[in-house]
């Protein structure tokens, strides 16, 4: 109301204003003084907005009391200021648009930071929620498997349900190598009573297309205790498909693609056992033997290994199960993904991470497939590495990859240590001194 009446008496101010000065104009006939007709031309726009004002109540002109109060010889404005006044984009403010401004403000704030921590964290914050928005794979049928020291193998295959062969199936081991040397070395030593031909290819490049030293042809003579059973082949940068040193996915699917050349390459027949893992997925010596002598074991079998990380001392769980065993026929292809329904139960150990230098692991963080994980040089500190490594700790800040909460809770925070080297491969015990540094007790590693 208060403001009603104010506009109103405006109004009224201006109009009588305005009959003044055409008072005034009348009586000089003769002459006018200089600045009456600016003064009349001022008058009557301002009596132009007055009655806008008095029509539009709701529309509020912040210009027209400004310029009533400024003195006489300011108000020098045109109609085209009046016009621009009347159609400014920029309305005024008002204490309601004010209160609304401090709202937004902190709310744009917020919504900076939250896009900021998303980018930053966004893998642990999606499995986090990994629960929510994902579902775990169809579960495995699981194979018992049976063993004891001084039972006889047509027992051990009768245990499984198996017959038995009169003479036992050749076995082909192959791998991608990247630079897992000491592992390797555990592998081809507990393995090579009982494999035929161990197949093994390696590129001059990571998968994220890192070049990179031949370290198994430069350490060649570090498995000369093997050489006889070793098919290796080199696979060059060149022959790798044009740009997907960008995708490290798409690099090791060519990887695999080339060792299933190199297999037809080692004298592979149909019939034979072809086991596919990692380097770090060494199958137990128990389960080459099943896969070597009995009849009727399925056509193609995962194997359950127990998982470790960064040496023997830091078990996980028994969740390993990529490593295959194929009854190879002419269609088989070498593949790291899940091929069958069937799982063999405790069939080996898969360490991963289990290097001697600081610089191994670095490296390996670089040309993992999941490089991407590591989101700060930092990451890449030895001290940093050496400290996550005797504690135990997630190389990338990493939560677990679970489905339920439960086991994403049950699964948070460092591995529990294990005092214990009972049932891990024999050649590893027999080396003990060699390699103390994957044993408890020998987190220390040098630079």
């Amino acid at each position: 109301m208060a403001g009603d009446r104010n506009r109103r008496r405006i109004g009224r101010d201006c109009r009588r204003r305005s009959r003044e000065r055409g008072w005034r104009k009348k009586k000089k006939v003769a002459g006018h003084r200089p600045g009456d007709v600016e003064e009349a031309a001022a008058a009557a726009a301002v009596a132009v907005v007055a009655v806008a004002v008095e029509k539009q109540r709701r529309r509020r002109l912040h210009l027209l009391p400004l310029l009533l109060l400024r003195p006489r010889g300011e108000i020098t404005f045109t109609f085209r200021n009046i016009l621009m006044a009347r159609t400014s984009p920029f309305p005024p403010l008002t204490r309601r648009k004010i209160a609304s401004l401090k709202l937004l403000i902190p709310c744009v704030l917020v919504l900076s930071v939250a896009v900021i921590v998303v980018t930053q964290y966004f893998h642990n914050i999606s499995y986090l929620l990994r629960p929510l928005w994902d579902t775990p794979p169809k579960p495995f049928i699981r194979i018992p498997h049976y063993y004891a020291p001084n039972i006889s193998m047509p027992q051990l295959c009768q245990l499984h349900g198996w017959g038995i062969l009169p003479t036992p199936r050749r076995v082909f081991d192959a791998v991608l190598f990247s630079n897992e040397l000491d592992i390797l070395e555990i592998r081809y030593g507990e393995l090579l009573p009982y494999v035929d031909r161990f197949v093994i290819l390696e590129a001059n490049a990571t998968f994220t297309g890192i070049p990179k030293s031949l370290s198994f042809l430069e350490n060649i003579n570090r498995f000369a205790f093997a050489g006889s059973k070793i098919v290796y082949d080199m696979l060059p940068v060149m022959e790798m498909d044009p740009g997907s040193h960008r995708q490290p996915f798409h690099v090791e699917a060519g990887h695999r693609r080339a060792l299933n050349m190199l297999l037809r390459r080692s004298g592979i027949a149909v019939g034979d056992v072809l086991i596919m893992a990692d380097a770090d997925e060494i199958p137990s010596p128990e389960t080459v033997q099943l896969l070597k002598w009995c009849d009727g074991i399925p056509q193609v079998m995962h194997l359950e290994l127990k998982n470790y990380m960064y040496s023997f001392e830091f078990p996980i769980d028994y969740n390993s199960w990529r490593a295959t065993a194929h009854v190879f026929t002419e269609h088989t292809l070498y593949r790291h993904s899940r091929q069958s329904n069937l799982l063999l139960a405790d069939a080996g150990w898969h360490c991963s991470f289990c290097f001697k230098d600081i610089k191994e692991f670095a490296f390996k963080m670089k040309a993992y497939s999941h490089a991407d994980r590591v989101k700060q040089d930092s990451f890449l500190n030895p001290d940093r590495i050496q400290r996550v490594i005797c504690n135990g700790e997630d190389l990338f800040d990493m939560l677990p990859e679970e489905y339920t909460f439960k086991d994403l809770f049950k699964k948070m925070g460092p591995i529990p240590k294990s005092g214990s080297a009972v049932h891990l491969p024999s050649y590893l015990i027999k080396n003990a001194d060699k390699f103390r540094f994957l044993l408890p007790g020998g987190c220390l590693r040098p630079g």
